[in-house]
């Protein structure tokens, strides 16, 4: 197992623990990784057993991206900010930054939310107890008719907490898991 695979774990259980790389177990194997291909990605079916969990983390965080679109249509960063994300989020976001904390990430979405809308479209979604993780398109409206629309390949990173789920972290960058492809920034408008 590599180091980014261990911290991964890490990251996913919230654990500070998890992060003392001598004394810490290893996380459970991960399962059989998606494949990105020219029509995007592919998941492996879960089993029987593994359905519901997943179904209800499906519904859990399909009703957090709900939150996320309709903070953005709203120009409410606060929502996000606070009932989105944990307190200790980090956020990694190429052109953006590294964002540790709330604190961190309450001015970029101050930023964002003022000028565009939002759809959430998961992709491949995995979970495991009270840890998950979603790859999603991102599909950012810019409310500018001359701003074309963008998107975002994100891998949100969740845990559950107090039977709540909350996003512990994301990293995303220009392009799409769905059609498979990365793509440059969008040119700003004219």
């Amino acid at each position: 197992m590599s180091r980014a695979q261990y911290f991964l774990g890490a990251l996913l259980l919230g654990s500070a623990s998890a992060l003392s790389w001598a004394q810490a177990p290893p996380p459970p194997a991960p399962p059989a990784p998606p494949v990105a291909a020219g029509a995007g990605m592919h998941a492996v079916p879960p089993s029987a057993a593994d359905s519901a969990q997943l179904a209800a983390f499906r519904r859990a965080i399909r009703a957090k991206y709900d939150l996320k679109e309709r903070a953005f249509a709203a120009h409410d960063a606060e929502t996000i900010v606070t009932r989105f994300y944990s307190p200790d989020v980090v956020s990694v976001g190429e052109g953006e930054g590294i964002f540790v904390g709330r604190e961190q990430i309450r001015p970029l979405y101050a930023d964002v939310v003022r000028h565009n809308k939002v759809k959430i479209e998961s992709v491949y979604t995995y979970v495991n107890g009270n840890a998950g993780w979603d790859w999603a398109d991102f599909h950012v409206l810019p409310d500018d008719p001359k701003s074309p629309p963008f998107t975002f390949a994100i891998l949100f990173l969740w845990s559950r907490i107090g039977g709540e789920w909350w996003c512990k972290g994301d990293y995303f960058s220009y392009g799409s898991f769905r059609s498979g492809k990365l793509s440059a920034p969008p040119a700003a408008p004219r």
